[in-house]
């Protein structure tokens, strides 16, 4: 139910359950996470890209499965997908366009970057059928902040890309997201691969930390960058531009 590709060192991930605008079904969510989670443990890979084939990138959870489904076998693998951002430190650049509803916004939420064309829509519609975004609560709150992200959830209203922008959750609108994406996506696997995984582990580290144990960890992962090889020779390298 997903596609994956390598282009170098970018794996690029779509979703393919076009039929069902990719409603997260179990299997469909099954392949995402070992997707995310063995790219995380490839040295070959810089960036992923992820992206979605069909009208939507993703309506949100698959509701009638959800009713056949155990309730907590179907939490744990939400659990899993919709902390990504928290879990790896390969960056993620996502590609929107359409719909991204629900676990839908959850799942552009869980990018470190996201683009979206201007008609491309979002919400946190859970309420709308007696539930609470509870899973993905986090990964928005983080990209939008715990108020909005709570009026969002209260009141399940749909917005559009400019909107979605303004909040934090889009990076960039775009007409071509994936062309833009893609080139975001290259640009940032020709970085140190190291620098990228230490910085992303000191976000994610000095998350609800106090300023003491953020500049300790920082002093730590500042050192461990600064003895590296490539950081070594990058600078090298720009010295000799210089000169």
């Amino acid at each position: 139910m997903i596609e994956v590709r390598r282009d170098g060192p970018v794996l690029r991930v779509t979703l393919n359950r076009p039929e069902k605008r990719n409603a997260l079904n179990t299997e469909l969510c099954r392949q995402l996470v070992e997707a995310f989670d063995q790219a995380s443990e490839d040295s070959g890979v810089n960036a992923i890209l992820l992206a979605a084939n069909g009208p939507a990138f993703c309506a949100g959870m698959d509701l009638r499965e959800s009713l056949e489904t155990d309730p907590a076998q179907l939490a744990a693998l939400h659990e899993r997908l919709f902390t990504t951002i928290h879990r790896i430190r390969k960056p993620i650049i996502a590609a929107v366009h359409g719909a991204a509803l629900a676990g839908g916004t959850g799942l552009a939420a869980n990018a470190h970057i996201v683009v979206a064309p201007p008609d491309s829509r979002f919400g946190l519609t859970e309420i709308r059928i007696g539930l609470w975004p509870v899973l993905v609560f986090r990964a928005v709150a983080l990209a939008v902040g715990e108020r909005r992200a709570t009026e969002l959830s209260l009141t399940g209203r749909i917005f559009g890309a400019q909107e979605a922008r303004e909040y934090g959750l889009v990076s960039e609108v775009a007409d071509d997201p994936l062309g833009r994406a893609g080139e975001i996506a290259a640009a940032i696997a020709g970085f140190s691969s190291f620098a990228v995984s230490e910085g992303l582990g000191y976000v994610g580290e000095i998350r609800g930390k106090d300023w003491g144990e953020a500049g300790q960890i920082g002093a730590r992962v500042r050192e461990r960058l600064m003895a590296s090889r490539e950081f070594a020779q990058n600078v090298r390298a720009f010295l000799g531009k210089k000169t």
